[in-house]
């Protein structure tokens, strides 16, 4: 027998992402469900990434990422400091390693004070490895606002509100389908325990899974679905204490942010995403083991901008995938919210 719900709210995905859409419907006073296909939260996306707290300076002006990247950034360091969430404003530099660099990292200080962030800096090389003398550039831009997180304490933090705001999150259920009626949204769950659930709102945050999810919706109109390509970014950790206090990225390449150095809360540095394009668009395809001879482009990415890293100083770590939204073949560069006019 199939048991029958009712509820104010569904979030699809108990991704970061999912989890605070939740958080900001149930502090609205809305009955919250979450819905996880996995066996637990945040395993996906969430937890394979730089844990990098960014503050918006590589978007265009006026673009969804550059509003939402600041104030985000401004409101996920007021909550992990209130809640006591592992984090760090240590700062970026962002650095060109040859002049033919230097136009892109013009563009790059233009777009940052576009967006109102007034405090990125330029940097001459000597001011630059004033602050990193490994470094090795001709010159860079500061941002003193990014910063690291501990994303899994984050994501904990954000069950733990879910939990005293009365919200539930349900793991091992998945939404097979989902249609409109009447009197809401109904969604056929999968799982142990089948159920259908109504609900007067659905937020689709299903990460990797979201495009599939949303052609599971009847009566969604096809042309509003996006198509997904996946792009696999692998990383390598550092066998040694790294000489930097601060994140180092290169100026940006076609379809990520470089090979940059990322520090974890412990110190230890870590290097990636690089760019790997998978033939697959099935996420449950994805094969997220690290081949470790791709280490060999990363030494000669890194030493661009640290020649000192040694041979033998770089093991496989772990990998993430970025999913990249197209519309009739037109790569969409921003976030694509979509929902009811």
């Amino acid at each position: 027998m199939t048991d029958t719900f009712n509820t104010d709210a569904v979030v699809i995905g108990a991704g970061v992402i999912g989890l605070a859409c939740a958080r900001a419907l149930a502090l609205r006073g809305h009955d919250v469900l979450v819905l996880e296909a996995l066996d637990t939260f945040g395993t996906v996306t969430s937890s394979r990434n730089s844990e990098v707290i960014h503050a918006g300076m590589h978007y265009p002006r006026n673009s969804a990422k550059a509003r939402l990247c600041i104030a985000g950034a401004r409101a996920l360091y007021d909550y992990c400091a209130a809640r006591g969430v592992p984090h760090r404003r240590c700062g970026k530099l962002i650095v060109a390693t040859d002049s033919s660099q230097l136009a892109r990292l013009e563009a790059i200080l233009h777009a940052a004070r576009a967006n109102g962030l007034d405090d990125v800096v330029p940097l001459t090389e000597a001011q630059a490895r004033g602050l990193e003398p490994e470094l090795r550039c001709v010159a860079a831009l500061e941002s003193p606002a990014t910063g690291i997180v501990d994303s899994h304490a984050f994501m904990l933090s954000l069950v733990s509100d879910l939990g005293s705001l009365g919200a539930h999150v349900v793991l091992r259920s998945p939404v097979l389908s989902a249609s409109a009626t009447a009197h809401g949204i109904e969604l056929m769950v999968g799982g142990s325990q089948p159920s259908r659930v109504t609900a007067l709102l659905v937020v689709n945050a299903a990460g990797l899974h979201a495009v599939d999810v949303a052609r599971r919706i009847e009566g969604l109109p096809s042309e509003t679905i996006p198509d997904t390509r996946l792009c696999k970014g692998n990383y390598f950790d550092l066998q040694q204490r790294a000489p930097f206090s601060r994140l180092v990225y290169p100026v940006p390449e076609a379809a990520g942010l470089g090979v940059h150095l990322t520090l974890d809360m412990a110190g230890r540095a870590r290097f990636g995403p690089d760019t790997e394009w998978l033939s697959t668009h099935r996420p449950e395809a994805i094969d997220y083991a690290v081949d470790a001879r791709r280490g060999e482009s990363f030494y000669a990415a890194i030493r661009r901008y640290w020649p000192g890293l040694r041979d033998g100083s770089l093991a496989p770590a772990y990998s993430g995938v970025r999913p990249k939204i197209e519309v009739a073949g037109v790569p969409i560069v921003d976030f694509l919210l979509s929902g009811p006019a």
